[in-house]
């Protein structure tokens, strides 16, 4: 049984309940030959359209349109750009974990494939290795090899859960890295590939700051909108079902595997397509691109923003690159990640469910003196 066979059997009920009811109601006022017809209301699109985007949708939208023409190129470029393109791969892991119950330290690793498959299909500085592809046909076969290799990291890992999840997804990333590292016919081993630009479409040299920012806010407002639909839909709602009690979800007729292995798959082409951003705004990729660093470094931006929240990848990525980019100003230059420890530790002790549950909090906790406070002033 699927999801959208439960959900029209569920409506087929309800709607023979609908049409049970004129006929009790008319029993019940006792008039004689009279049909009722069952009202339904219909929301308009309009409407439903409105419930879905509030008015804080609208302002940080118009916050994120204007903020580049007011910035300086480099905030725009090394440190907004940045956090939305790793936001996009941490995005990945948010909906594994948070919504599929699944911590996979392989997104890195799957973002990391999909620039090593770009610059060897592609162009890069490396011209015996690189095939010299256009973008329009190397970067869909990048993204279908991305999209393989997690549907086979998932089959390989699905079948346990906790720290044997966190395991065998790290296992697969430390071998993706030594594989890159000691290879020199593919990937050119430690030096990696370099050269690696956007390409110009329009006319428009995509990996100048402007340009480049709304191309990642674009990729990021898309992969946020997808796990924002998925999410609600019949293979969301069943995803967290199983991530719930999944013996149950079992027994009700859904395929476990089957949906945690999709899950794996959507996630992997969500961090692909933050995987080639990464690679052209690095212009290149590297063996440290995929490093156990890196691989940590994802889960931590997921963490501090709220795994139970899409918007969480982006707002720890942004903390995470203001850290990076800034505490050098602050602390020894080798030991910057200090900092970065410690405020991720402050935020886990004070909040588990990251910056957002932080505050979600705070907003309960004063929505609550607002009423008691209301409620002590209609006494008096």
């Amino acid at each position: 049984m699927s999801a959208s066979q439960w959900r029209r059997a569920m409506n087929s009920g309800a709607s023979a309940a609908f049409k049970t009811m004129p006929a009790a109601s008319a029993r019940t006022s006792g008039a004689a030959g009279a049909s009722a017809t069952p009202v339904t209301e219909t929301v308009p699109r309009l409407e439903a359209l409105r419930r879905a985007v509030s008015l804080r949708h609208v302002v940080v939208l118009a916050c994120l349109l204007v903020f580049p023409f007011v910035a300086t190129p480099f905030i725009t470029f090394q440190v907004a750009s940045q956090a939305l393109v790793l936001g996009l791969i941490a995005l990945s892991l948010t909906f594994l974990g948070g919504y599929g119950g699944m911590i996979s330290l392989a997104q890195m690793t799957v973002a990391g494939m999909a620039g090593y498959a770009l610059a060897v299909l592609g162009s890069s500085s490396a011209a015996e290795i690189s095939l010299g592809w256009p973008w329009w046909a190397a970067i869909p076969v990048a993204l279908l090899i991305c999209a393989l290799a997690a549907t086979l990291i998932g089959w390989l890992s699905v079948r346990t859960e906790g720290i044997y999840t966190i395991m065998i997804t790290l296992a697969i990333g430390v071998a993706f890295y030594y594989l890159v590292l000691q290879n020199y016919s593919v990937f050119n081993g430690f030096q990696g590939l370099r050269e690696i630009y956007p390409p110009k479409v329009l006319g428009i040299a995509w990996r100048d700051p402007l340009p480049f920012y709304f191309l990642t806010l674009v990729c990021a407002l898309a992969g946020y909108g997808v796990v924002r639909w998925v999410v609600r839909a019949p293979f969301g709602i069943a995803l967290q079902g199983i991530r719930d009690n999944p013996r149950r979800m079992n027994a009700l007729g859904f395929h476990v595997v089957a949906h945690r292995v999709a899950a794996y798959a959507l996630a992997g082409v969500i961090a692909a397509v933050g995987g080639i951003l990464f690679a052209w705004y690095n212009g290149l990729v590297t063996p440290g691109s995929v490093s156990m660093s890196w691989l940590i470094n994802i889960l931590v931006i997921a963490v501090l923003g709220g795994m139970k929240h899409p918007l969480g990848a982006f707002l720890g990525a942004i903390v995470f690159v203001l850290l990076q980019t800034f505490a050098i100003d602050l602390i020894d230059r080798e030991r910057f990640n200090l900092v970065i420890g410690g405020v991720f530790l402050a935020i886990v002790l004070f909040s588990p469910d990251g910056l957002l549950g932080l505050w979600e909090k705070l907003r309960l906790r004063l929505a609550s003196r607002r009423s008691l406070s209301s409620n002590q002033r209609r006494q008096k």
